[in-house]
């Protein structure tokens, strides 16, 4: 069924209309998106520009995660920090798509991305004499087009489910950004088995990969036993970091995509800490516990 669309643009709500809070979230936002995008840069800067991490596999990740986080901040925060020094906040419908687009491709690619991570560290950890057979460059290649293809029919899925709604009374979104559950809550159509789809494509698939992401540590956890107390220490650093990651990306999604998509005054909290907080603190997190990342950025400042 064609979507029969008579909305040409929507309203958005944002965080407030309080001129003086606005002003407050320009200057808060702002500097975060700054921050966001010159440490995750940075970040891949350094892995790229030295050959000794670039090497390492989970390296490679690292410097793909940090990618992915700079443009999926981007995807919407520009938008969102340009309309709060306006009264009235609008994006047209094509630019609404292309938001719920890129917002679900690159946390699609995430997902793939950061459970190829963990599968590195289990690797590492529990198999470390097969470690360089296993973990060889072409399974990070099929890796990194598993992650771009799963995202990419991630993403086409959820605007192919907009599409077959139509969008002709209100347009005003309480959000700050365009995502599923807002745009459902305004269709003039029957969005039962919309939202159904939606939870399973993106709820249901977040809880059963955040699950197996948890029982994949525990398995790590498990297998330290034998090792000795300094591997072990470093062990646990590194696999504490991805779990914080995992854990402030993983959770926020679940709690917006898995349940019905009616309105929660927390949401737009929610979503913050996965778009904003998680992006922002993702290179924080792994370069300040990780002494080769840090030496490589001396060395880069020194050049």
């Amino acid at each position: 069924m064609q979507n029969q669309s008579f909305v040409t643009e929507f309203v958005l709500l944002g965080l407030s209309w309080n001129p003086s809070v606005q002003k407050i979230i320009f200057i808060v936002f702002l500097f975060c998106y700054i921050a966001t995008l010159g440490s995750n840069l940075l970040v891949v800067v350094t892995i790229v520009s030295s050959p000794a991490l670039l090497g390492s596999p989970m390296y490679f990740f690292l410097a793909f995660l940090s990618f992915l986080d700079a443009c999926y901040s981007s995807a919407f925060a520009p938008k969102m920090i340009v309309d709060s020094l306006y009264e009235k906040k609008t994006i047209s419908f094509k630019g609404c798509m292309t938001q719920v687009f890129a917002d679900h491709f690159f946390a699609g690619v995430e997902v793939t991305v950061l459970t190829a991570m963990a599968y590195d560290r289990y690797v590492a950890i529990c198999k470390p004499l097969h470690y360089p057979s296993i973990m060889n460059w072409k399974l990070c290649g099929i890796l990194m087009g598993v992650a771009w293809t799963g995202g990419f029919l991630h993403s086409v899925i959820q605007i192919l489910l907009i599409f077959q709604l139509s969008f002709c009374g209100p347009n005003v979104i309480d959000h700050f950004l365009c995502d599923l559950n807002p745009l459902l809550k305004l269709a003039c159509t029957d969005t039962c088995i919309s939202s159904f789809l939606v939870v399973a494509n993106s709820g249901f698939i977040c809880i059963i990969i955040f699950s197996l992401l948890l029982i994949s540590y525990f398995v790590i956890l498990l297998s330290l036993r034998t090792h000795s107390s300094e591997g072990r220490l470093k062990a646990l650093s590194t696999c504490g970091s991805h779990t914080a990651i995992v854990v402030l990306f993983f959770v926020p999604c679940i709690i917006i995509y898995a349940r019905h998509p009616s309105a929660f005054s927390f949401d737009k909290m929610v979503t913050i800490v996965y778009a904003f907080v998680t992006p922002l603190l993702n290179p924080l997190i792994y370069t300040f516990r990780n002494k080769e990342v840090k030496n490589a950025m001396r060395k880069l400042w020194t050049r």
